[in-house]
């Protein structure tokens, strides 16, 4: 039986031989005390890396955002985000639940916030409103398809955010992949938010992991953190060997898999009863519409799965593919044959 072609998301990669040859030879020690040098290494390459003075490994992406909002915020402020934003919508409502701070939701229509938005719902302390902590940006934007900040429009939102006291963390889950699209350095395009997360277990392809660097006293509060969520992972340089791979020669390779995106994105905007604008693709996610296609997009999901091709609905009638390394690109040209066998059958 031919093996499924996995394009549901990233995250479905697997280590490399090169990462499971790290992770069988990693020297490990006891992170909890500090004691682990493979960890310590990470850490330290993470942070230079983006231009920061310190870092933390993780186990999740959830995780590194949960406690980057709590080490900016008290209890009864509000994070200022994207309406469509991961930390929103799919963290199962941590900065309420773990950082006692609720979301105001500025709509966008590529998830790309603008610093006179962002200016004209902040709140000051006051008697009636909430007090913004904090303002989020998320980089590249998954709902928004993949989509990546100019650096002029970001640098402005650090800009004025700061020129009021406010701090700024991104939500990098694929920053390399937003790096790869905008032709910058990740120091480049984090040089002026305060705290980072990014995923080392997305398109840099490690099994598990995330990192999030920042000034080294917040980190210092988020080891805290860190731990109170469960996170003192003991022996865990095997999973930071790999992620020390992800990190170091990984990103080089992104632009392959917005190159499969866009591959598939041109073929398949032509095909009936699917839209897409191929042009807007930046990086390794599309999502197109199927409406005009027979079927709902759970429908059209569980049809191509029959058809060897895994992709998930993101919506009544909208689909999402996100391309990655475990799917080169024979494997997106045989996807879109799918796609257009199987549309062929309507």
């Amino acid at each position: 039986m031919a093996e499924m072609i996995d394009l549901r998301s990233d995250t479905v990669t697997r280590p490399t031989a090169e990462m499971r040859e790290a992770m069988a030879a990693a020297i490990v020690g006891d992170d909890v005390y500090r004691e682990d040098p493979t960890i310590n290494r990470l850490e330290e390459r993470a942070a230079e890396i983006m231009g920061k003075e310190a870092g933390l490994f993780v186990p999740t992406g959830v995780m590194g955002n949960t406690i980057g909002i709590k080490i900016h915020t008290e209890h009864g402020q509000e994070v200022i985000c994207d309406s469509r934003g991961h930390i929103l919508n799919y963290e199962l409502s941590m900065m309420a639940w773990f950082a006692g701070c609720v979301a105001r939701a500025i709509p966008t229509q590529d998830g790309l916030l603008d610093w006179a938005r962002v200016k004209a719902e902040i709140r000051p302390l006051g008697p009636h409103a909430a007090p913004t902590g904090l303002i989020e940006v998320e980089n590249s934007h998954n709902v928004g398809g993949g989509t990546v900040y100019p650096q002029s429009q970001l640098d402005e939102i650090c800009d004025g955010a700061h020129s009021m006291g406010l701090p700024v963390h991104m939500d990098g889950a694929r920053l390399f992949n937003a790096a790869a699209a905008a032709k910058r350095g990740v120091a480049e395009i984090t040089a002026k938010v305060d705290t980072v997360m990014f995923c080392l277990s997305k398109g840099l392809g490690a099994p598990v992991g995330s990192m999030l660097v920042g000034p080294q006293a917040l980190i210092d509060k988020g080891r805290l953190y860190r731990k109170r969520l469960g996170g003192g992972m003991r022996q865990a340089g095997i999973l930071a060997a790999a992620g020390l791979i992800a990190l170091e020669k990984m990103p080089a390779r992104l632009e392959e898999d917005h190159a499969n995106a866009r591959m598939i994105a041109n073929r398949i905007s032509t095909l009936p009863g699917i839209t897409l604008d191929a042009s807007k693709i930046a990086t390794n996610i599309l999502i197109f519409d199927v409406a005009g296609t027979p079927w709902s997009a759970a429908e059209f999901c569980e049809r191509m799965a029959v058809h060897g091709v895994l992709m998930i609905p993101f919506g009544p009638t909208l689909v999402r593919i996100v391309t990655h390394y475990d799917a080169p690109k024979a494997a997106c040209e045989i996807a879109i044959e799918k796609i257009e066998e199987m549309l062929k059958q309507s």
